[in-house]
C-alpha cells in the first residue's frame, strides 16, 4: 500500500499546457508579430492567466487596434479556431499516467483553466473518473484563482494545495499564498515562462509530466509540512 503524503491533500492542475497540449502561445504570438507588435517576456507576463477582457485590452494595445477588448477576444478566438484546424487539441503525453499517481497518493484532483466547463466535457470526459467534485473550476473571472480552488472551492488552507502549471504568474502567485507550485512551461520556441518561472522563485519546474513522480511530491510534501516550499525559510501559509 502507497504511504500517504503529510501535508498536501489536494493538486489542482491548469487544463491547457498540462493536462492539454498548448495552444494558445503560438496563436497569441502570431496575433502580436502579424501586426506588427513586439512579442516579449514583459508581453507575456502581463497577457497569460489573466481574464479575457485584461488580455483582451492589452492585445488591441500592443497591436495598436482599435477594437474594444471583447472585439479583439473575439478576433484572437477567430484565429485560434484555424490554427487549431492544423495544430488539434490532444491529451499530453503522461497526463493519464500523471493523474492516476496523484490519486494513488490520496490526493484530491480538480482541473482549472480560463475556459468555460465545456471545454473540459469536449477534451477530458473520458478522464472524468480521476477528477473529484467538482472536477473542472473556471478561473475567468478570479484569475489566477489559487486562494479561490484552495480556500473556497476544496475548503483547504493554499499549503495543503500543489498547482501544476505553466504559466510564470501563477508562480508568482502561489508564493505569495505560501502554496506548493510545480512549473510545466510550454516548449514553444518563442516563449519566456520557463525563464520567468525562475525569475518568480519555482524551485521545482519540469519538462515532462513524466517528471512529476513519487519522489518529487514527497519532496515538495516534506517542504509544505516544513514551511519552507518558497525559499527554505519556515513560513506561515494563507488558510
Amino acid at each position: 500500500m502507497t504511504e500517504q503524503l503529510g501535508r498536501l491533500r489536494m493538486a489542482a492542475l491548469n487544463i491547457d499546457g498540462v493536462l492539454l497540449n498548448d495552444t494558445f502561445s503560438p496563436v497569441i504570438h502570431h496575433f502580436v508579430t502579424s501586426r506588427g507588435g513586439t512579442y516579449s517576456a514583459d508581453l507575456e507576463r502581463r497577457i497569460f492567466s489573466q481574464p479575457r477582457e485584461v488580455a483582451g485590452r492589452i492585445l488591441a494595445d500592443t497591436c495598436h487596434m482599435p477594437t474594444s477588448p471583447e472585439e479583439t477576444i473575439a478576433v484572437y478566438f477567430e484565429e485560434r479556431e484555424r490554427y487549431l484546424a492544423d495544430h488539434p487539441v490532444r491529451v499530453l503525453d503522461g497526463a493519464v499516467d500523471l493523474l492516476r499517481r496523484l490519486r494513488a497518493l490520496g490526493l484530491r484532483t480538480v482541473c482549472y483553466g480560463g475556459l468555460d466547463a465545456s471545454h473540459f466535457e469536449r477534451y477530458l470526459s473520458d478522464l472524468s473518473d480521476l477528477f473529484d467534485a467538482p472536477r473542472y473550476v473556471c478561473t475567468n473571472d478570479i484569475r489566477p484563482g489559487l486562494y479561490e480552488i484552495a480556500v473556497d472551492v476544496a475548503g483547504l488552507a493554499c499549503d495543503e494545495v500543489v498547482f501544476i502549471d505553466d504559466v510564470a504568474r501563477v508562480a508568482e502567485a502561489a508564493r505569495e499564498l505560501g502554496a506548493p507550485f510545480i512549473g510545466h512551461p510550454s516548449d514553444f520556441a518563442h516563449g519566456y515562462q520557463r525563464q520567468l518561472m525562475t525569475e518568480a522563485g519555482a524551485r521545482h519546474v519540469v519538462g515532462s509530466l513524466d517528471e512529476i513522480d513519487d519522489r518529487l511530491l514527497r519532496t515538495i510534501d516534506a517542504e509544505a509540512r516544513a514551511g519552507t516550499l518558497w525559499g527554505g525559510v519556515p513560513g506561515k501559509a494563507v488558510a
